[in-house]
C-alpha cells in the first residue's frame, strides 16, 4: 500500500477544464491530505488558478501540454491526433510509467476508453474493460456495470464483470462477499439470452469465494438495491443509466412545478423543505460521480463532463479509494477463481 496516493488529472478534460478541475482537486485534498497530484494541461491556464489554492500548489506538479481532446471527437480521431501529446494521453502515461497510481478525466468517454485500452492494455484474461459506477438505491448504494464501455457480452465477459464489480464493491462498501445479480428480463431461470443464462448457471455452480450470486434481477431491482452489484452488458446498462437520470430530472421538475402552483403549496414547501433538501441530496448526481474503468492494467476514473468542482472531487475520491484499498490486486486475486469458459468447453469437446 503506497504511503502517498499519486493522482494524475486531465486538467483540460470536460466541459469546463481547469476552473473545475483545480478547485475539485483542492476539495479532495482536504479529505485526503496524503495525496499528490500531477496536473496535466496548459500551464498558462493552470498556474493562475493554483495561486488561489496554496495547499494544492504545494502538493502538485504540472505536466504541460496545450493539446486537449474535444468532447465531440470520435475515439479514432482522438487517437490519431491526441496520442503522445494530449492532456488525456499524458495523464494515462503517468500511470503507465508508474509515476501516478490513478488517472482521472472528465473528458470524452469514448476517447478515454480507447486510449486507456490502447495504452494501458487489459489485465491478463480480460478481453474487454467495463465502466462501473455507484448507483443510489433505497438501501444505500450499489455498483452497476457495464454502463457503456462496449455493446454485447458473452458468458465469459459477464463472469469477469461479476468479479470486477464485486472487487469494487468490497472496497467501497466494506463487504467481504457482495451480493451479485445478473440483469435480465425476468428472475426465472428459463428467461433471457443464452449468454446470461449460462453465466448465471456457472456463477451458481461455482459458488465463488468473494461474491454471493443471488440470481437474475430486473430493472426495478437496481433502484431497490436488491443486490450490491448489478451486472449487464453495456448497451442495456447505458440505457438504464440514461433512463434513471432522465427520470430523476422529470421528478424534480414535477416537484418544482407542484410546489409553486398555489400559495398553499408554497406554504407547504416551507414546512417540508427539510425533507425536500434530503431528497435533493439523495438525487444529487455529484454524489455518485465517477465511473471506474475496470479490467485495465491501471486505475482510470471517468468523471461526468459537465460536473462542478464538488462532483469532480467525488470522482477523485473514488480514484483515491480504488488505489488505497488495492483494487487491481483484489481483481487479480478474484480472477484466479473464475472459470474460463473457452477452456472448459475445449476440455469437454476433447474428452473421449
Amino acid at each position: 500500500m503506497p504511503q502517498k496516493v499519486r493522482i494524475a488529472l486531465d486538467a483540460m478534460g470536460g466541459d469546463h477544464g481547469p476552473p473545475v478541475v483545480i478547485p475539485g482537486a483542492d476539495l479532495s485534498l482536504t479529505r485526503h491530505p496524503d495525496t499528490e497530484f500531477i496536473l496535466v494541461g496548459d500551464r498558462t491556464k493552470i498556474e493562475p488558478l493554483l495561486e488561489s489554492y496554496p495547499r494544492l500548489k504545494a502538493s502538485s506538479r504540472i505536466v504541460h501540454t496545450d493539446v486537449a481532446i474535444k468532447m465531440d471527437d470520435k475515439p479514432s480521431q482522438a487517437l490519431r491526433y491526441g496520442r503522445w501529446k494530449s492532456s488525456m494521453w499524458l495523464a494515462l502515461e503517468t500511470v503507465k510509467k508508474g509515476e501516478a497510481d490513478v488517472a482521472v478525466s472528465a473528458g470524452n468517454t469514448g476517447a478515454l476508453m480507447a486510449m486507456s485500452k490502447f495504452y494501458l492494455k487489459t489485465m491478463a484474461g480480460i478481453e474487454r474493460p467495463a465502466i462501473a459506477a455507484i448507483w443510489p438505491t433505497l438501501r444505500g448504494e450499489s455498483v452497476v456495470l457495464d454502463l457503456g464501455a462496449s455493446i454485447g457480452a458473452d458468458t465469459q465477459h459477464l463472469l469477469d464483470m461479476a468479479v470486477m464489480g464485486s472487487a469494487m464493491a468490497r472496497i467501497l462498501f466494506d463487504i467481504e462477499r457482495p451480493t451479485v445479480g445478473l440483469l435480465n428480463i425476468g428472475v426465472e431461470e428459463v428467461k433471457g439470452l443464452d449468454e446470461v443464462k449460462d453465466a448465471g448457471q456457472l456463477l451458481r455452480d461455482r459458488n465463488l469465494p468473494y461474491l454471493d450470486y443471488v440470481g437474475f434481477v430486473e430493472g426495478d431491482d437496481i433502484g431497490k438495491g436488491t443486490v450490491d452489484v448489478v451486472v449487464t452488458e453495456g448497451f442495456a446498462g447505458n440505457i438504464a443509466l440514461k433512463t434513471a437520470e432522465g427520470t430523476a430530472r422529470q421528478i424534480a421538475g414535477y416537484l418544482r412545478s407542484a410546489m409553486s402552483r398555489t400559495i398553499w403549496a408554497r406554504i407547504g414547501y416551507l414546512f417540508a423543505r427539510g425533507a425536500f433538501r434530503t431528497l435533493a441530496e439523495k438525487m444529487d448526481p455529484r454524489r455518485a460521480n465517477g465511473g471506474v474503468f475496470l479490467g485495465l492494467n491501471g486505475v482510470v476514473i471517468k468523471s461526468h463532463g459537465g460536473t462542478d468542482a464538488e462532483g469532480f472531487a467525488a470522482a477523485i475520491d473514488i480514484g483515491y479509494d480504488m488505489v488505497r484499498y488495492e483494487l487491481l490486486a483484489k481483481i487479480s486475486q478474484m480472477l484466479n477463481s473464475v472459470p474460463r469458459v473457452a477452456a472448459e468447453q475445449a476440455a469437454v469437446e476433447s474428452a473421449p
